[in-house]
């Protein structure tokens, strides 16, 4: 079956704006936190209704240890307990779900819930959820040269193709759309390997509040883009140009 080229079959979203909406509602930020929680799997499976195939959420940046303490411990337990929650439900829908970034700063428990729902969605295919925790896009970059080098790639070896299959996201194809909420106009290292082409759409919405109507508006601003890579696309030529 053909696939429908107005649809992008992978879709890279920055979910901003948590705090701002638990603000807005006189809430500590956490809330807003466990909110957007409840909008991601909404998304996931709008995503894989509308034949998308893979999808790609900045969780937790590799800078967002900045933030208080209390928040950072409060988002470490919010994943065990999104895990706990949503876990069955998003396995039985055919959702494949990948973690990536580093892992070497997370507790064991924290790695332990990530490879439990790795392991037991490894084989669904509807869609592959990506999670990009304690990630960076530099640091993407960085991980894959270091891999690289110890796998004896040589310089000469070395290429875009190459250095590809370090990245963290080698298991999917580059995002063909790149969405960020909360108003932001910015990507704030995110995929910066992988968004090299992408068609970048930003919204005011707020993750918490982000749902199949944002989504829809997005996907319908990707179909009226003219995605040429940076080529040029041919048109045809009038007759009288042509001396006819």
């Amino acid at each position: 079956m053909e696939r429908n080229a107005a649809i992008p079959r992978h879709v890279a979203i920055v979910m901003d704006g948590n705090g701002r909406w638990a603000k807005k509602r006189f809430m500590p930020r956490f809330f807003g936190h466990k909110q957007g929680v409840d909008a991601l799997v909404k998304t996931v499976l709008a995503c894989a209704d509308r034949g998308i195939d893979y999808l790609t959420v900045f969780a937790f940046s590799s800078e967002n240890w900045k933030r208080p303490s209390e928040e950072v411990s409060g988002l470490m337990g919010l994943v065990l307990v999104a895990v706990a929650k949503y876990l069955t439900k998003l396995a039985n829908d055919g959702v494949r779900i990948q973690i990536i970034g580093d892992r070497s700063q997370v507790s064991d428990k924290l790695r332990a819930a990530w490879e439990q729902a790795e392991s037991s969605t490894r084989h669904n295919t509807r869609i592959t959820l990506s999670v990009a925790f304690n990630y960076g896009g530099r640091w993407d970059v960085v991980q894959a040269c270091r891999q690289a080098i110890r796998d004896g790639v040589t310089a000469d070896q070395l290429d875009e193709a190459m250095l590809n299959r370090y990245m963290a996201l080698s298991h999917a194809p580059d995002p063909d759309l790149f969405i960020r909420t909360g108003g932001e106009v910015r990507i704030s290292n995110f995929l910066l390997w992988q968004a090299a082409y992408s068609e970048l759409v930003f919204t005011d919405c707020l993750w918490p509040e982000f749902g199949e109507a944002e989504l829809d508006a997005a996907l319908a601003e990707y179909a009226r883009r003219d995605r040429r890579f940076g080529g040029v696309k041919e048109t045809a030529v009038p007759e009288l140009a042509r001396g006819a």
